[in-house]
């Protein structure tokens, strides 16, 4: 009994998937220790930050083998449990957490060691949300599935934002994604896709011009189904819902968006110019990532990185020592891997005869491709500087093993899919 069990867990496990997750922590170790190495001091500290995500990789790796020793339905029957926990964490970081950043986000453990529960919080979302789903089998067609979907998202995402942090709330809207492919309508896609188009031209476009154009269109899609009495009510609710998100956007950002927030988001947007303020880290990350050319520097040799050039270069921007010292070529090995994952993450959800495993596959996917998409374009200046770490390679214990769980859960989901319902 004891070889059989040994022969499965040996057998359906995706060894590919652990592989690659081994190759992204070895990849983060090596070039968190070259954003941090001293040539006065070369001795191995585990002190420094290389040290100790040493510590946090070993750490992770016994979680996740601890993770893949337990029953595959212990998931789903704990999933409310473990959402309720993670939620409890997120209440209480904003009474006893640690500030750091301007953002009280931080359970300080003593040793100097930290948790940062909002990062706990997306695999607990992602288990209830599978489990929801799962278990009722909604087509969110109606408005009472939409909501209680909606409700599971919302909570730790109206928590994160009253740390405030941004960047790890804005992670729960990829659950549209796995909603979408158990039914959810495209319409809600493209009202997402709507918003961002909208909080874009609010900035670039005088609210004087941009209100008469909302209301042309409008008026023209009323004009078309002016004898489809639904679609016309439809249309004159989308532009009336559309002109109050633009003067929501404007208030948002006067009052809830702090300085930094808001020149962030005016220098992506070519609005504002600060080499010297907020702008100065992308700046330098450009700088690093541009110089490492074909084929990089080389190891420790990077000069942006050596003398501390990129703020945050161990956590945050962490590309931009891959970018340096190894190239577009190490840039490109780095890229191929995250994509490799997250294509066999959806074709190993697609497999998948239990609802739940699959829906919580889905999830696991968006999340790690919303910080890599993210994170990346932070690194050479494409989206706002949002502060969210690079799965398995940026320096912290607590994205790398809330990232380890999330990914070892669904390999224990998929390990035992055959038995699984």
């Amino acid at each position: 009994m004891i070889n059989q069990q040994s022969n499965r867990f040996f057998f359906n496990v995706d060894w590919i998937t652990i592989l690659v997750y081994v190759a992204l922590c070895i990849v983060g170790f090596v070039n968190i220790y070259a954003s941090v190495f001293n040539v006065s001091d070369t001795s191995f500290n585990f002190s420094s930050n290389y040290g100790k995500q040493l510590i946090y990789i070993v750490a992770g790796l016994v979680l996740g083998f601890s993770i893949l020793l337990l029953e595959a339905k212990f998931f789903s029957v704990f999933s409310p449990i473990v959402y309720g926990v993670t939620i409890i964490l997120l209440i209480v970081v904003l009474i006893v957490g640690r500030n750091v950043g301007g953002n009280q986000a931080w359970i300080s453990l003593g040793g100097g060691f930290r948790l940062q529960p909002s990062e706990f919080a997306k695999f607990g979302t992602a288990l209830l949300l599978a489990r929801y789903i799962g278990n009722f089998n909604p087509k969110f067609r109606d408005f009472k599935s939409i909501a209680i979907a909606g409700l599971i998202m919302l909570i730790p995402l109206t928590l994160i934002m009253l740390q405030p942090d941004a960047g790890s709330a804005l992670v729960f809207l990829s659950f549209m994604f796995p909603m979408y492919r158990e039914g959810l309508s495209g319409y809600f896609l493209l009202i997402f896709l709507g918003m961002i188009v909208l909080f874009i031209a609010d900035f670039l476009v005088p609210i004087q011009i941009l209100i008469p154009i909302i209301l042309s269109i409008g008026g023209f899609f009323v004009y078309q189904n002016r004898r489809k009495q639904k679609l016309m009510f439809s249309a004159v609710l989308v532009t009336a819902v559309a002109i109050a998100y633009l003067f929501l956007v404007k208030v948002a950002y006067e009052k809830v968006l702090k300085p930094h927030q808001r020149t962030r988001i005016e220098l992506i947007l070519g609005l504002k110019m600060d080499p010297k303020g907020v702008g100065y880290n992308v700046i330098q990350s450009k700088i690093a990532i541009g110089s490492g050319q074909l084929t990089g520097r080389g190891f420790l040799e990077g000069t942006q990185t050596k003398y501390g050039y990129v703020p945050a270069q161990s956590t945050d921007f962490i590309f931009s020592t891959i970018g340096e010292e190894w190239g577009f070529a190490g840039c490109t090995i780095v890229i191929g891997l995250y994509l490799f994952l997250l294509l066999r993450l959806i074709n190993l959800a697609e497999r998948q005869r239990s609802t739940f495993s699959r829906v919580y596959g889905y999830c696991v996917a968006c999340i790690l491709f919303f910080h890599v998409f993210i994170n990346i374009g932070m690194a050479i200046g494409i989206v706002p500087v949002i502060g969210i770490p690079l799965p398995f390679i940026s320096y912290g214990g607590s994205s790398l093993w809330s990232f380890t769980i999330l990914l070892f859960i669904f390999l224990k989901l998929d390990s035992n899919r055959m038995g699984f319902i």
